[in-house]
């Protein structure tokens, strides 16, 4: 059985278009929430391993005046991989740059990036991608072999590594592995409510497994633990909001704040009695700090 979304009734309230783009040879498909007219447009980019789900309870939010263009990563959900060059940063940064061109939006840009996304945006905003403002979820600011988690990041190195040597049989059963996504889900939920905690298990395990195939999932995950938005803050002169959380394992609160010091101008909104899955567990409190630090802009 499906668990049910507790943010079903406020989605199915916003109206929806599936379209896709050509993208460095990646068929890349994305979703379009809102007023199509509306003067801001919100880019989003989500995680390593998932896709445009799981910033739908974001989207579920509501967030007043804004459009908001959610693609899946090439190589994820919906979306093909790239047929001539690596799933690493600087080909995502690519890709970014690529989609935003080629998808055009008129009146105020704002790129947001979740975890991975948010080391996806500001490589493309540090290279050159002409954004109003930039939104950073969880935001990657050290890199994760130095994390409070080190010892675990370098545990999946070889999990990862394992999943891409192994015969292809094994290699995909290991990687698809429902013990092992339950476990990494499990580690990552901070919330008590028990219908929230199987809802956001059940994403994971619908969505967690959705790649194309083994060696995107490794070079994407090569390029997770390799970099941080720490490496591009100085190039970031946009209007910048960090969204952390006090209880991320992948991040610590005190690396946000050294993050948050590097940026030319950036505020940071942190969220109480969460981790790594504010998008899942407060993603209301994500759409007020952003809805805010939007105000704020127009305002100046």
């Amino acid at each position: 059985m499906i668990a049910s979304s507790p943010f079903d009734l406020s989605l199915q309230a916003i109206p929806v278009t599936r379209r896709s783009l050509s993208v460095l040879g990646s068929t890349t498909r994305f979703w379009e929430y809102g007023d199509p007219a509306a003067t801001t447009t919100i880019v989003m980019v989500h995680g390593f391993r998932g896709d445009h789900h799981g910033l739908e309870p974001v989207v579920a939010q509501n967030l007043p005046g804004v459009r908001i263009v959610s693609p899946d990563l090439p190589g994820f959900g919906e979306s093909t991989p790239f047929p001539e060059r690596s799933h690493d940063i600087d080909g995502y940064a690519a890709w970014l740059a690529g989609f935003v061109q080629q998808l055009a939006p008129t009146g105020r840009v704002v790129l947001l990036g979740h975890s991975f996304g948010s080391i996806i945006v500001s490589a493309a905003v540090a290279g050159g991608l002409p954004a109003d403002a930039v939104v950073l979820v969880n935001p990657i600011a050290a890199p994760a072999l130095s994390g409070p988690r080190g010892v675990l990041t370098r545990l999946a190195v070889f999990y990862y590594w394992a999943g891409a040597r192994l015969p292809e049989r094994l290699g995909y059963a290991l990687l698809r592995n429902r013990a092992i996504v339950r476990v990494m889900s499990v580690s990552m939920t901070k919330t008590r409510e028990p219908a929230l905690r199987t809802w956001i298990h059940a994403e994971h395990d619908r969505y967690f497994s959705a790649f194309a195939n083994r060696q995107v999932v490794l070079e994407a995950f090569r390029a997770s633990v390799g970099h941080d938005v720490s490496e591009y803050a100085r190039r970031i002169t946009a209007p910048t909001l960090l969204v952390a959380a006090d209880r991320d394992d992948i991040t610590p609160l005190a690396a946000q704040h050294r993050l948050l010091r590097l940026f030319p101008q950036a505020s940071l909104t942190v969220i109480e009695g969460v981790g790594h899955l504010i998008h899942y567990e407060k993603p209301a409190q994500a759409a007020a700090a952003i809805t805010a630090f939007l105000a704020l802009q127009d305002q100046s």
